[in-house]
């Protein structure tokens, strides 16, 4: 009886540890989603993630303006960033079907050179758990997740930076 006991225990032991290590990479994974740009493109998230170099993904909205302040200042150095790192920006925007036909117009009026998906069901924003905007995230060149950071004080860019430096020496 001690026997089965154990094995049985052993079992659950390995199973829960097996699943546990699966929620983990998948955690720090993009999900397999698409998403359309501005023109109704698909885009494919993973497939995004997997170019072998640094993607920053900022989540944004027209109406949040500490999103603004930072999709600005990051356009200030992303054409260093693209040279040094060799970093692709992508921008996400939440707006919701209502607002998302605002998001064209605005981005274009701010001449920022961003590739811009629309999440206008929040499907990305559920499957990588943003809880708010502006939240930003930094894809490794392998495709995973190496940074999220929410919220935006001014100088947020700098610890970016950092991070992209980071990811840049390795290999």
């Amino acid at each position: 009886m001690k026997k089965i006991f154990f094995a049985f225990v052993f079992t659950a032991f390995a199973f829960s540890s097996q699943a546990q290590d699966t929620a983990k990479s998948s955690k720090n994974d993009l999900p397999p989603l698409i998403l359309k740009d501005m023109n109704g493109k698909e885009v494919d998230l993973q497939a995004l993630g997997k170019q072998g170099r640094p993607v920053i993904l900022s989540f944004w909205a027209t109406w949040c303006s500490p999103c603004k302040k930072e999709m600005e200042n990051i356009n200030l150095v992303i054409d260093d960033w693209r040279k040094q790192y060799n970093v692709n920006m992508v921008a996400i925007s939440i707006d919701d079907a209502r607002n998302s036909m605002k998001v064209k117009p605005f981005i274009d009026g701010k001449k920022w050179d961003y590739t811009v998906l629309l999440d206008v069901n929040q499907d990305l924003q559920r499957a990588l758990n943003v809880p708010n905007v502006p939240y930003m995230i930094l894809v490794d060149k392998k495709g995973h997740i190496a940074y999220r950071h929410i919220g935006y004080t001014e100088g947020d860019e700098s610890v970016l930076e950092a991070k992209l430096a980071e990811i840049a020496k390795s290999k």
